[in-house]
C-alpha cells in the first residue's frame, strides 16, 4: 500500500481527515524506511565495515574501522572516500593492473578499489591503509556492491582485517627457512606446510584449532585439498584454467597453481573440520625454495573468514532488524517533529530514562533530558568545526543530521530521578518524499557497562603489565641462564642469559625444544624428564653449542613448575657456567704450551712496535740531520760567524736540537706505556732549565704579547730528576699556558717548598679556565676537550707525556682551575743535593776541528746515502780533513760496485737506502773476500735502542745516529781509520811471510 493511499484509507476511516494523523503515519513510515539501524549492527571491533553512497563517499564508518584506522565516523562520514586512507601508489598500481587485466582504462582512486565489485565480482585483495596519525598497517579488503530492489548499485560495503600479523608472520617464515614450524605456533593463524608434492608436513596450533585436527593426524598422509570444500577446488581448477589458458587438476594443484609460477595469491575457500562442519577461510599461499630457487614445498596461512561473512550478512539482513531493534528494550528510539519534540519514545527509551511515553511525548525535546553543559560544548564545537553559529539546545544535538549528516556522539543522558548515563547516541533526519526534514530519530544504547568494562581493562592491564614487568624483572636480573619448559620439554619461555648462552633470539627459543642447544641432546631430553619424574635434578652437567659453534659446560639446577591449582606445568631450569673450571683444569695440563705461545705472541708484537718506531724514527730524524749539521758547520766556519750571525746560528742549534727532543719525546710514548723507557735521574739546577726553558719559549709568548715571569732563586736549587725530560714538562706546561690564553695575559712561574723534601713549581695563567667535568678528562690521551676545532694546533697527548714522565721522575702533577679567571699546573718533584763537580771534567763546547799529523796520508771514505742533503753535509765536514779523500754513492748496488774497485779504507753507509738496504749491502761486502775487511759505519735515523743493536748485531763497526754530532762523527771516523790501517798492516805482513 502506497503512503497516498495510506493517507487516504486514514481518511476515509476517521472522515475528520485531520492533518495531524496524516503527519504521524508518515513519520512512522520514514521511520521503518530509515537505514540509520545498520551501524549498530556491524559494531565489531575486529573488523572494519566501511560503507559508501554509489559514488564512494563514505556513509558507515563502524567502530572496527574507527579502532584501527584512527578516525572517528564523524570525521570521515559524508566527507571522504576510502581512496583517500588507502595507499596512493598501490591504488595506482592497482589501477593499471585491472587496466590491463579487463582491457579498459581505469581511473586511479575509488574507482580502481571496487570495479570489480560494481561488475558484479566478488573481490578480496590486500591494501595498505593509512592512519590518521600517518601509520600504515596491511589489510585484507572485500568489496560487495549494495543494490536496491531493482538491482541498481547504491553503494559499496568495505570489510577489511588487519593483515599486519599475517604478513610478518609470512616475513618470518621465509627468514627462519621452511622447516621452523616453531615460528608459527600461533593460535590466530593456520600456517599449514607442504613438500613439495602437497603432503603436509608442517601443521601449527591455529590449524590444529581451526580444524580440529592434530599434527600427528594429518602430517605425511594428506594434503590440503583434503581437508577443503571438494566443489570449490573443482570450481579453482576450472576457473584458473580459463584464466590461464591451460589445463589445472582440481586438487591440489589447483591450491598452488599460481604460487607455483611465482605468482602471491590469496583466495577464500571453504575449510571442512575433523568433525564435518565447515567455515570460510582466506588463505594466503607461497612457493617455498631452496637456494637454488627449486620449489621444495608449499605454505598456506589461513585465517578464519566466519565473522567478517557473518558481518556481510547481518548487514545485508539490516533492513529486517530494523523493527526488533526498535522495539528492542536495548536501545533507546526517540523520533521528534522538526522542531525537535518527542513524538516517539519507545519502550528501551521508558527503561532506561525512567519515564513513561506519555510523560515525553508533545512536551519535551531530547536537549531536556541531556546534560546542559555537554550540550554547550557540543554547540561551541559544532560553532568552530562548521563555521556557523549554532544555539546550545537540540540545534546542536541535529544540526549534523539536518545537513544531511550521519552523526554518532556520546552524550550523558539525565533520568527521571536525575541519575545520569553515558549513551551513544545516532541521529538521522526523517524526511518526506519531497526531501523536507520532518523530524528526526536519536537511538541510543547505555554505555555505562562499556565505560566501566575499559576502565576495569585499564586497570587489568595495567596490573598484568605490573606483574608481567616484576615477574620478567625477577628472570632477568638472575646472572645464570634461566630456561622454562613445558611437558614436552618445547621451551616457553627464556631469559638474556639464555640468549647469550645460545646466540638466539628469545623468539627463536620459545617453541623449540629443549635439547636442541646441546651437544648431546639425548642427555639433555633426558634432563627433563629426570626432573619430572624426580621434581628436581642438581649439578647436572651438559654442554650447550651456541649458533656460531661456540660451546659452554653448564650445570644445570631444575625443578618442576606447577600453576596454582597444583597442576604440573612444566620444568623450571638454571644453568650455572662451568666453563672457566673445565678450562682452568685443562690450562694446568696444557700450561707450557700456552706460556711458550703467549711468550712467541708477545715478542712478535714487541717486534713489529720496534719495527714501526724504527720506521718513524728514521723518518722524523732525516730532515733534522740536515738542520742540525749544516747549523754546527755555519757555526764552526772559519772565520767564525758575527755575533749576529752567531745568535741566530745559536737559536736555530738549540731548537732544532729541542724539536729532536720531542720527537723522542713521541717515539718514546709507547715506551713509557710499557714502562721500558729509561730515565737518567741525577741532581738538576731548577734555575738552569727554567732559564733555557725562558729563552726557548719567549718567541712564542710575544707573538700573542703575553707576559711571562720566571722565579728568582736566592739559593741553588737541585731537583732528582732526568734534565732533558723534566725541560720537557716545563716546556709543555707552558706551551700550553701561552696557547690557550688571552691575547695581551700573563704566565706566572712560581716555586713553593711544600715539603723539606719536595719543590712545587706552579705554571698560572689568565685563560678561559677549565670545568669540573673537563678536569675530569684532563689527563686523557688524545682528548682535546673539544678544542678540536681551535685553531691552536694540538694533539691531545701532551698532558698525558708529561703525567708519565713526572710519575715516572717520582714526582706528582695536578691542577687547578676556575673558569673565566684561569688555570694553574703544578708539578712536585724531589729535592737533592748539588753536585760537586770532578776534576777536569769541564769539556770545550767548540766544536773539534780534525789535527792532521804532518805525516798524514791520504786515506778514502766512502758514503752511501741517497739524501742529497746529507751527502752536502758529510763533503763539508771531510772538506776540513786534507788527509781523507770522499767518494759518495747514491744507493746500496752502486755503493758495492765502488767499494769492490775502490778499496776504501772505511765505508760510511746510510740504512734506509734505494734498492738494497744499507744492511743487506753490509752482507754482500763482508762476503766478499776483496771488501770484508773495511770497516763499516752506520750512519742512519733509525735511532731507538732496538735499531742500534739491530745494526751492531749485523756487524757494523760502529753505529752512528741522525743528526750529526760533529765530535763523536770525527772521533768515531779516526777510530775506524786507524782499525783499517791496523787491518792493512796484518793483511801485509801475512803476505810477506
Amino acid at each position: 500500500m502506497t503512503t497516498d493511499a495510506l493517507d487516504s484509507d486514514v481518511l476515509d476511516d476517521s472522515e475528520a481527515g485531520t492533518g495531524e494523523v496524516i503527519s504521524e503515519v508518515r513519520r512512522e513510515a520514514a521511520l521503518l524506511k530509515t537505514g540509520a539501524l545498520q551501524d549498530a549492527i556491524l559494531n565489531s571491533a575486529n573488523f572494519s565495515s566501511i560503507a559508501t553512497d554509489e559514488k564512494g563517499v563514505i556513509q558507515l564508518f563502524n567502530v572496527g574501522a574507527e579502532r584501527m584506522l584512527g578516525y572517528t565516523a564523524t570525521e570521515v562520514m559524508n566527507t571522504i572516500t576510502p581512496a583517500d586512507i588507502s595507499d596512493p601508489q598501490e591504488l595506482i598500481a592497482r589501477a593499471k593492473a585491472l587496466s590491463v587485466e579487463f582491457a579498459t582504462p581505469i581511473t586511479p582512486g575509488f574507482e580502481a578499489l571496487v570495479f570489480k565489485a560494481a561488475r558484479g565480482i566478488e573481490d578480496i585483495y590486500e591494501l595498505t591503509y593509512i592512519r590518521k596519525d600517518g601509520s600504515r598497517f596491511g589489510a585484507v579488503v572485500s568489496v560487495t556492491a549494495l543494490r536496491d530492489a531493482q538491482d541498481v548499485i547504491i553503494g559499496y560495503l568495505l570489510i577489511g582485517t588487519d593483515n599486519t600479523a599475517r604478513q610478518q608472520a609470512e616475513e618470518a617464515l621465509l627468514k627462519a627457512g621452511a622447516l621452523q614450524s616453531a615460528i608459527f605456533n600461533s593460535a590466530n593463524f593456520s600456517s599449514i606446510a607442504t613438500d613439495a608434492k602437497g603432503v603436509i608436513q608442517i601443521f601449527n596450533v591455529g590449524a590444529e584449532r581451526m580444524l580440529g585436527y592434530t599434527a600427528i593426524e594429518v602430517m605425511n598422509k594428506i594434503t590440503p585439498a583434503d581437508i577443503s570444500d571438494p566443489q570449490e577446488v573443482i570450481a579453482r581448477a576450472g576457473a584458473l584454467s580459463v584464466e590461464l589458458a591451460t589445463t589445472i587438476t582440481p586438487g591440489f594443484e589447483a591450491l598452488v597453481f599460481k604460487a607455483s609460477r611465482g605468482i602471491e595469491d590469496i583466495y577464500e575457500l571453504t575449510y571442512i573440520r575433523k568433525d564435518g562442519s565447515r567455515f570460510p577461510a582466506v588463505v594466503s599461499v607461497t612457493a617455498l625454495r631452496d637456494a637454488q630457487g627449486g620449489i621444495i614445498g608449499y605454505l598456506l596461512i589461513g585465517t578464519d573468514n566466519t565473522a567478517r561473512k557473518q558481518a556481510e550478512e547481518a548487514l545485508l539482513k539490516a533492513g529486517a532488524l530494523q523493527s526488533a531493534i526498535f522495539n528492542s528494550e536495548n536501545f533507546s528510539s526517540i523520533a521528534t517533529d522538526a522542531k525537535g519534540v518527542i513524538q516517539i519514545f519507545n519502550v528501551g527509551a521508558e527503561r532506561m530514562l525512567g519515564y513513561t511515553a506519555i510523560e515525553v511525548m508533545n512536551k519535551i525535546t531530547p536537549a531536556d533530558i541531556s546534560d546542559p553543559q555537554e550540550v554547550i560544548a557540543r554547540a561551541g564545537a559544532l560553532s568552530v568545526e562548521l563555521a556557523t553559529i549554532i544555539t546550545p539546545g537540540f540545534e546542536a544535538l541535529v544540526f549534523k543530521a539536518s545537513r544531511g549528516i550521519e552523526d554518532i556522539y556520546e552524550l550523558t543522558y539525565i533520568r527521571k530521578d536525575g541519575s545520569r548515563f553515558p549513551a551513544v547516541v545516532s541521529v538521522t533526519a526523517l524526511r518526506d518524499a519531497q526531501g523536507g526534514i520532518i523530524g528526526y530519530l536519536l537511538i541510543g544504547t547505555d554505555n555505562t557497562v562499556r565505560k566501566q568494562v575499559e576502565a576495569e581493562q585499564m586497570l587489568l592491564d595495567q596490573r598484568l603489565r605490573d606483574q608481567q614487568f616484576y615477574t620478567r624483572s625477577l628472570i632477568e636480573s638472575n646472572i645464570d641462564p634461566l630456561t622454562i619448559t613445558d611437558l614436552r620439554g618445547i621451551i616457553t619461555d627464556v631469559n638474556q642469559q639464555m640468549e647469550a648462552l645460545t646466540g638466539c633470539t628469545r623468539d627463536e627459543l620459545i617453541g623449540a625444544p629443549f635439547k636442541n642447544y646441546f651437544t648431546d641432546p639425548e642427555r639433555a631430553d633426558a634432563g627433563i624428564k629426570r626432573v619430572l619424574r624426580e621434581s628436581k635434578v642438581t649439578n647436572y652437567e651438559l654442554t650447550a653449542r651456541a649458533r656460531d659453534g661456540k660451546e659452554t659446560v653448564v650445570s644445570y639446577n631444575a625443578t618442576t613448575l606447577h600453576d596454582r591449582d597444583r597442576k604440573l606445568r612444566g620444568v623450571f631450569a638454571a644453568a650455572r657456567d662451568v666453563t672457566e673450571r673445565k678450562r682452568f683444569e685443562l690450562t694446568l695440563q696444557e700450561n707450557n704450551i700456552e706460556l711458550e705461545s703467549a711468550i712467541a705472541a708477545a715478542e712478535k708484537a714487541n717486534l713489529a712496535k720496534s719495527d714501526f718506531l724504527s720506521s718513524m724514527s728514521h723518518e722524523l730524524r732525516t730532515p733534522l740531520n740536515a738542520i742540525l749539521g749544516f747549523g754546527q758547520l755555519m757555526e764552526s766556519e772559519n772565520p767564525g760567524p758575527t755575533p749576529s750571525q752567531r745568535r741566530s746560528i745559536d737559536q736555530i742549534t738549540k731548537a732544532g736540537w729541542y724539536l729532536l727532543e720531542l720527537i723522542n719525546e713521541i717515539l718514546d710514548l709507547a715506551l713509557i706505556e710499557s714502562g721500558k723507557l729509561v730515565l737518567s735521574l741525577e741532581p738538576i739546577s731548577l734555575a738552569e732549565v727554567m732559564q733555557e726553558c725562558q729563552a726557548m719559549i719567549e718567541s712564542q709568548a710575544q707573538k700573542r704579547s703575553i707576559s711571562v715571569a720566571f722565579p728568582y732563586f736566592e739559593m741553588p736549587c737541585f731537583v732528582q730528576a732526568d734534565r732533558t725530560r723534566v725541560k720537557q714538562v716545563f716546556i709543555n706546561l707552558l706551551s700550553n699556558a701561552i696557547k690557550y690564553n688571552k691575547v695581551g695575559g700573563t704566565v706566572v712561574v712560581e716555586h713553593i717548598t711544600s715539603t723539606p723534601e719536595r719543590i712545587r713549581i706552579c705554571v698560572k695563567d689568565s685563560g678561559e679556565g677549565l670545568s669540573a667535568d673537563k678536569l675530569a678528562q684532563l689527563f686523557q690521551p688524545f682528548n682535546r676537550l673539544g678544542q678540536e676545532a681551535n685553531v691552536v694546533e694540538g694533539t691531545g697527548i701532551g698532558l698525558v707525556t708529561t703525567k708519565r714522565l713526572t710519575e715516572l721522575m717520582k714526582g706528582v702533577i695536578g691542577v687547578e682551575s676556575t673558569v673565566g679567571v684561569g688555570s694553574v699546573f703544578w708539578i712536585e718533584l724531589n729535592l737533592t743535593a748539588e753536585p760537586q763537580p770532578a776534576a777536569g771534567a769541564a769539556e770545550s763546547a767548540a766544536v773539534a776541528r780534525a789535527q792532521v799529523h804532518a805525516d798524514a796520508q791520504s786515506r778514502t771514505l766512502l758514503y752511501v746515502e741517497d739524501n742529497p742533503a746529507n751527502l752536502m753535509l758529510v763533503e763539508d765536514l771531510i772538506a776540513r780533513r786534507p788527509d781523507i779523500r770522499l767518494l759518495t754513492a747514491r744507493d746500496g748496488n752502486r755503493g758495492i760496485e765502488i767499494a769492490r774497485a775502490s778499496r776504501p779504507d772505511v765505508i760510511l753507509m746510510d740504512i734506509n737506502l734505494p734498492g738494497i738496504g744499507g744492511i743487506k749491502a753490509l752482507r754482500i761486502l763482508a762476503e766478499d773476500p776483496t771488501t770484508a775487511h773495511i770497516p763499516v759505519v752506520a750512519l742512519s735515523a733509525n735511532a731507538i735502542p732496538h735499531d742500534i743493536k739491530k745494526g751492531l748485531e749485523a756487524g757494523f763497526f760502529r753505529y752512528l745516529t741522525k743528526p750529526i754530532k760533529v765530535n763523536e762523527f770525527m772521533d768515531t771516523l779516526d777510530v775506524a781509520l786507524k782499525f783499517a790501517k791496523a787491518q792493512s798492516t796484518r793483511t801485509n805482513t801475512r803476505e810477506k811471510t
